[in-house]
Parts: C-alpha cells; structure tokens; sequence
C-alpha cells in the first residue's frame, strides 16, 4: 500500500505488481481470484489506480483502444448491493464494445456478470481544463444513448472493497449501445426513468437522479477525476455515466431488455452454456 513521504504519496510498486499479476491471472485462466486489498489496503486509491493503468497498459500493448470511460457505483442501491461507499471509474476498450453482437454476447467471456441500464454520453469535445463546470460539461456531450453495461469481477463472489474494484478496472465487462441518438436539448437526463427485464419480468426500475442526483453532475465528476489522473475526456469518447437502479445478475442464456424513456430501448441476450 502506499505511504506518505513529506506530505507525498508513495505507491508500494512491489504492491501494484503483485495486485496487478493476480488480476491478469485470474483474467487468463478464467478463474477468480482472491481480493488485491491484502496488498493494496482497503482505502488506497491511489494504489488502486495504479494497478488498473498497470493492466490498461499491458491491455493496449495488445493491440486495444480507449475508447471511453466507465463511472461506476454511482447509485445508492449499487452501492448497498456491492458494500461500497463511493463512486470510481474504469476504461472503457474498444474489445467491450458488443453491440453489434448484442443478440448473442458471448457468456464464456465473463465470470460473473450482472446487468445495469444506463445512459451513454458521447462526447464531441475534449474535457481537459482546470474549470471545469456543469455547463462546459453539458456543452461537450454531442449526444446520448441508452446502454447496457455489463459489469463483471475477477475478485471471487464479488468480495470487493473500494481498492478492489478500482484495481480492477472498476469492475468492468462489456457493453451494449442502444440504436437512438438523442441529442441533451432534447431531455434532460436527471429526469429520465428506466425499467429493465430479465428474461421477461421486470428486473430493476430507476430514474436519472439515482446516479449522483444527475448523470450530468456523474460526468462532471469523471471528467475532473480523470483529468486528475492523467487522462482526460476526450472528443469521441464514451463514457457510461452510471446505473440507473439496482443491477441484475445474468446468467448464461439471459434475455436483458431495458426501456429508458427519451431514449428508447436496449438489449442484450447471452449465449447459452449447452
């Protein structure tokens, strides 16, 4: 974990590392694995975001592409689900992006995935200076889609602290873009309400002001925070803005449709284990 020398934090590397390699095996072998914060602490963020640039470094000397960024555990009731207090961010790649297969996601692909409806923001300018505000942020979004983030853990039986989900790419999956483009003079986005199904029944409900009172105040926060960090919103870039209410798990053959109204519907079905 890291430690404080004359007022600056210091990462442990040998931490980063080890909390880094253990994520990368159980991504490997398709296998979870035990929580990093033995390693990292239970409130290290700093030391948490190390090991997610860590593996989003090993992940485009692959070949990948940022394509965006992930807020997460922006609800009240996500929070409550997963035990954790606040929100965090993860990189969206160009390898998650599954909506043009989003009849047949593809289930081995995951370990233990779940389901939330959210709004999609996509950006048609950079967000990279040091005032940021509510309107600049407002006047960056080009348009908005409804998604489906399928959010998935490689730390066993979702056991995860704030520092475990963090290093982990704030539990990222894959996810899935609906077809509507909806541009923000047309709606506003704390207002919009979501009803999503699962295999047919209704699965979970929500509005907009359960991501942090509006996902335009959760993309205000991202967008500092990631400037913070080194890597700032981009022109281009999507950025899943949070969940709208409480988050299903799926399991291998699941039908997951949800409707949030201004911006219509979208959809995912899991390929079968058989």
């Amino acid at each position: 974990m890291a430690e404080r020398v004359q007022g600056v934090t210091v990462v442990d590397r040998a931490a980063v590392s080890a909390a880094a390699a253990r994520l990368a095996r159980a991504e490997a072998k398709r296998r979870p694995c035990a929580p990093v914060r033995d390693l990292l602490g239970s409130t290290d963020i700093t030391a948490a975001y190390a090991v997610q640039q860590r593996l989003a470094l090993e992940r485009l000397a692959r070949g990948v592409r940022v394509v965006g960024r992930k807020i997460g555990l922006t609800s009240a009731a996500v929070q409550r689900q997963v035990g954790v207090d606040r929100p965090d961010f993860g990189i969206l790649f160009d390898d998650m992006d599954v909506s043009d297969r989003a009849a047949a996601v593809p289930s081995e692909w995951l370990l233990q995935p779940r389901v939330e409806a959210e709004i999609a923001f996509v950006l048609g300018a950079d967000l990279d200076t040091q005032d940021l505000d509510l309107q600049q942020v407002r006047g960056a979004v080009d348009h908005a889609r409804a998604a489906l983030e399928i959010v998935d853990s490689r730390i066993a039986g979702w056991d995860i602290a704030i520092t475990d989900t963090v290093a982990d790419n704030a539990s990222s999956g894959l996810f899935v873009l609906g077809p509507e483009r909806i541009s923000l003079d047309r709606f506003e986005p704390r207002e919009v309400s979501m009803v999503m199904s699962l295999d047919g029944r209704e699965a979970s409900t929500g509005d907009g002001a359960a991501c942090l009172g509006d996902p335009l105040e959760a993309l205000l926060w991202l967008a500092r925070t990631a400037r913070d960090f080194g890597g700032p919103l981009r022109a281009g870039q999507v950025v899943l803005s949070g969940a709208l209410g409480p988050l299903v798990p799926v399991r291998p053959g699941a039908a997951v449709h949800a409707e949030i109204s201004a911006l219509g519907s979208v959809s995912a079905t899991f390929t079968s284990s058989e």
